[in-house]
């Protein structure tokens, strides 16, 4: 579906493809209309609704290929991880001289910690004149990503009890359930009870330090908040950010006496520490190993369980519509 450009900006015509998951929690039909209606007033606009999973990512990459300006994604951080993956080549291979489509966002989904994060209003209307005005003046920025040896990730991995959480979460909302904060902080609750007992465990590795041995949960970050739970920003890695290396955020205990002060230092943003807590908010590399596969995330979506995952950084990967960088 495509919309004719009535207002283009000064230096021509802005093709824009908006891609729709509109099974995402905060989409509507009346909503995605008003969105289409505003955006075809400015730019020469494709609109495309997402059928499965990986269409965002089949979408995106056929955007990159025939040359659009942008690809604003309208759906939660799974939908916008999948574009990202689309419009850029595998991290292997990927050539940073080739000129590629900007990424915006309009959230979408119960989470939009992404677009939290890059400082994009939460109301879609509001955000959609947000990208606009953006857009319109030419403003955009470049922001690093992390990776494995073949996906990219915006915000947040990890192994263990955050991608177990996640892995409930998906369970949940495969069987009807909305994605509400309150039942992310059961399943949170339940699950670090559950885990409290098992026996699974695996080592970290970072260039340059003594490995760590004996994890239960860890958490690679690329940005900072990792999550919100409501409106509550959580900072497992207070000082990493889109322009540092990421942040490593690693327990080698699931005693809930042990981390009930960690989680309270979370969830009223004191600085995290603990003993048997290992952080760091700048390295370049990690590498989780196990002897059993365990459950990994990346953006809020449940990847499947491994036993050996190496995460790197690359600067300057990715560029996106969104309002500049606050200290």
């Amino acid at each position: 579906m495509r919309g004719c450009a009535t207002d283009p900006i000064s230096s021509g015509v802005v093709r824009v493809m908006l891609i729709v998951n509109p099974f995402a929690t905060a989409t509507s039909p009346a909503g995605r209309d008003a969105l289409v209606h505003t955006l075809s007033a400015h730019f020469d606009l494709d609109v495309e609704l997402t059928t499965h999973r990986g269409h965002a990512f089949e979408l995106a990459a056929r955007a990159a290929a025939e040359d659009f300006d942008t690809v604003v994604v309208h759906g939660g951080d799974g939908s916008v991880n999948e574009a990202t993956n689309g419009l850029l080549d595998p991290p292997g291979t990927s050539d940073p001289s080739r000129r590629r489509p900007s990424l915006a966002v309009i959230p979408g989904g119960s989470a939009n910690v992404f677009a939290r994060t890059l400082g994009i209003d939460p109301d879609p209307l509001l955000a959609t004149q947000q990208i606009i005005s953006l857009l319109d003046s030419g403003e955009s920025r470049r922001i690093g990503l992390g990776h494995t040896d073949d996906r990219w990730f915006l915000f947040n991995t990890g192994m263990g009890m955050d991608a177990v959480v996640v892995h409930a979460m998906e369970d949940k909302r495969h069987a009807g359930k909305a994605a509400t904060p309150a039942r992310y902080l059961w399943t949170t609750v339940s699950s670090f009870l559950k885990q409290a007992g098992s026996s699974a465990t695996f080592d970290v590795e970072i260039p340059g330090r003594d490995r760590i041995v004996g994890a239960r949960f860890g958490f690679i970050s690329n940005t900072s908040p990792w999550t919100y739970l409501g409106p509550r920003e959580i900072r497992t890695n207070p000082t990493t950010g889109f322009d540092t290396g990421l942040g490593v955020f690693v327990a080698t205990s699931t005693g809930v006496l042990r981390n009930l002060p960690l989680a309270t230092r979370l969830l009223t943003q004191a600085d995290p520490k603990a003993h048997h807590l290992f952080r760091d908010d700048d390295v370049d590399e990690v590498r989780f190993i196990a002897e059993a596969p365990i459950d990994v995330q990346m953006d809020g979506d449940y990847i499947g369980a491994f036993r050996d995952i190496r995460f790197r950084h690359r600067r300057d990967a990715l560029t996106v519509i969104a309002p500049a960088a606050t200290a």
